[in-house]
């Protein structure tokens, strides 16, 4: 970490919401396929979005972020996996009963109360990533918890929703969504605020996401699984990190997170130490400077000029040096202002916005600030910055600089925050609140039975937990425990325990790390469903094998097909009595010459020689153990 924090003192806390795409055949109110993503499209729709009141009357502050941006969105159509609904043209069909069965198994697994009527909720959403403007979403189970670094971690509720659309670009005023993956099924599951540290996020993510994937009833892959992580300090707000793609980003993501909330706290004392105490103390003028850098040659004042745009100087009083202010390591208070005025304003070419008390070199500089100067008359206490593009936006523009300013003062605004790589963030939107969601009333409401609870609990696989201490009885390493349970083969090590009777390590190694090898070798080891893999190691039971030659048998039937015993034939593998391979192992030894070499060596060089000789007739332990012994009787 670039800067050392007390997380405790500091008064860190955090909390995540998990994503997770739903295994289902169709998506969640209509029967387009789910999980089928295309590159093209036969048409698109333009739509333009609008803010609508709550059930109680009030506009949801999000939404009306959302709507000044004047964004033109525009979405890419594939009749292959969209319909009428996802386009709001026909009303939702009755929710997928299939992703409410995985959404209640889920939650049996944390230990969830399940809600015994399942309503469907609207949740507005106007940036443009799905085109109805809301996203249906329903609560299954409540107050439920997770073992965690021997306490309890909560899990406050568990909702299934549909998924949103997959950004294409965003330019200006026009974003651009692909549909493929609108309306997917997946869950939320959202924990209580209880993680401590950073490190403590990234192993919460790593459990929840373990948890989902024990039900075999998730997907997999890039975007199937995406976190959101809260983080606030002592005196702060609760700034939700939106798309973590990884456990491991989160840790540098919450440190910088926590960083800029204890600065930002610090930039509040100032400016209440300037009397720039509340949001009616924050004056902001600003004025159209465009004449003033007509003959600039500095680029991007150049390119907007030419572009037919505006250049325009913001004063705000009592502001001096506060743009230089420290936020994230190794960003300021600038990159705040430029965050928000890239998102409202539209204005994405950087650099976004200018500190004139920092320009860049240009030619004619001293004399053009002090022509600005004059047509500004900036105070000595004063700030001045330079905003560039179509005038309209550069009105916008100064009008998020007053307001982030006046956000400022108050300390930590409650944001919506972008996952950079670096583990920095920017500006994404307002943090929505409550006012945003009212009941869906063209969704009936889905009654959940103790009779349907009952029967998903008995197919309930076992927790992910149980299995990595029964495991790590049997001495399979704690890695190998993981990954069998996040790629499905912790099912098949059980189900070749129980059928063939071999040592869970064996099984457990063979699949988890062999199979592994093989698969990052280009063998098509997801083939091998539990009947192969059982096939297989039945002929190891049976003294048909050798160990060493499970992977050899299990890459030939991943590739050609067929049967274990047909793959371990075409391979050459078949034990032969143990008194047949000792005497050839024998003839071995005698025909192997005396050499002036150490004992150590010399064993090494006549077991390999062995081994590779036997190979695929013999269990390469038992010969390298006759050898050694054949080798002591010498000696002595």
């Amino acid at each position: 970490m670039t800067e050392r924090l007390d997380y405790e003192a500091v008064g860190l806390i955090s909390g995540l919401e998990v994503h997770q795409q739903l295994f289902t055949r169709h998506k969640l109110f209509c029967r387009c396929p789910s999980g089928l993503y295309t590159t093209t499209h036969d048409g698109e729709v333009l739509r333009h979005m609008r803010p609508t009141l709550s059930e109680l009357g009030e506009y949801d502050g999000t939404a009306l972020m959302e709507f000044k941006t004047k964004k033109e969105i525009v979405y890419l159509l594939n009749h292959l996996n969209v319909c009428t609904y996802e386009m709001d043209d026909t009303p939702p069909f009755l929710v997928n009963q299939e992703a409410i069965d995985v959404a209640i198994e889920l939650c049996l697994m944390m230990n969830m109360d399940i809600i015994d009527e399942i309503h469907i909720a609207r949740k507005q959403y106007l940036d443009g990533s799905i085109p109805t403007g809301f996203q249906r979403t329903a609560i299954i189970g409540v107050n439920g918890w997770l073992p965690f670094r021997g306490r309890k971690l909560s899990i406050t509720h568990v909702s299934v929703e549909e998924d949103s659309c997959r950004e294409v670009r965003d330019k200006g005023h026009q974003i651009v969504w692909r549909t493929d993956r609108l309306g997917m099924p997946l869950t939320e599951t959202v924990t209580g605020p209880d993680l401590r540290t950073p490190e403590e996020v990234r192993d919460a993510i790593l459990l929840c996401g373990l948890t989902a994937r024990s039900t075999g009833r998730v997907r997999t892959g890039i975007g199937a699984s995406r976190q959101d992580v809260n983080v606030s300090v002592r005196g702060g707000s609760r700034v939700e990190i939106k798309g973590v793609p990884r456990a491991g980003h989160a840790v540098r993501l919450v440190h910088n997170e926590a960083v800029r909330q204890v600065n930002l706290l610090a930039l509040r004392d100032e400016m209440r130490r300037r009397g720039l105490d509340s949001p009616d103390a924050i004056r902001v003028h600003a004025v159209d400077v465009s004449e003033v850098f007509a003959d600039s040659d500095l680029d991007c004042l150049r390119r907007a000029l030419q572009g037919g745009g505006r250049v325009f100087a913001v004063r705000v009083e009592g502001a001096a040096g506060l743009a230089q202010h420290p936020t994230q390591p190794d960003t300021v208070f600038l990159d705040e202002l430029s965050g928000r005025i890239r998102v409202i304003a539209c204005l994405d070419e950087p650099p976004i916005v200018l500190s004139a008390a920092a320009l860049p070199e240009f030619s004619d500089r001293h004399r053009t600030l002090e022509r600005l100067r004059k047509r500004v008359r900036p105070g000595e206490r004063d700030e001045l910055f330079l905003v560039f593009g179509p005038e309209t936006d550069c009105r916008t523009a100064a009008e998020e600089i007053r307001l982030r300013f006046a956000d400022a003062a108050q300390g930590v605004p409650k944001e919506t925050r972008q996952a950079l790589t670096g583990g920095f963030t920017t500006f994404e939107r307002i943090l929505p609140g409550p006012d945003r969601m009212y009941p869906d009333t063209d969704s009936p409401p889905t009654r959940v039975t103790a009779e349907r609870v009952a029967a998903l609990k008995a197919r309930l696989r076992p927790a992910p937990w149980d299995r990595i201490e029964r495991y790590m009885k049997s001495r399979v390493p704690e890695e190998t425990c993981h990954w069998l349970i996040r790629r499905g083969g912790a099912d098949i090590v059980d189900e070749v325990v129980a059928r063939t009777g071999v040592d869970g390590l064996v099984a457990a190694i063979e699949i988890g790390q062999r199979g592994r090898a093989l698969r990052r070798a280009g063998t098509p080891v997801e083939r091998l469903g539990a009947g192969e893999w059982v096939e297989i190691f039945d002929l190891f039971a049976a003294g048909r094998i050798p160990r060493e030659a499970i992977s050899v048998v299990a890459a030939r039937v991943a590739k050609d097909g067929g049967g274990a015993s047909a793959a371990a034939a075409a391979e050459g593998i078949a034990l032969e009595p143990r008194e047949r391979w000792r005497e050839e192992a024998d003839r071995i030894l005698d025909g192997c010459p005396q050499a002036a070499e150490p004992a150590d060596r010399r064993l090494r060089r006549l077991v390999g020689r062995a081994v590779a000789m036997l190979r695929g007739r013999a269990p390469a332990r038992e010969v390298a153990d006759h050898v050694r012994g054949r080798l002591e009787e010498v000696a002595r």
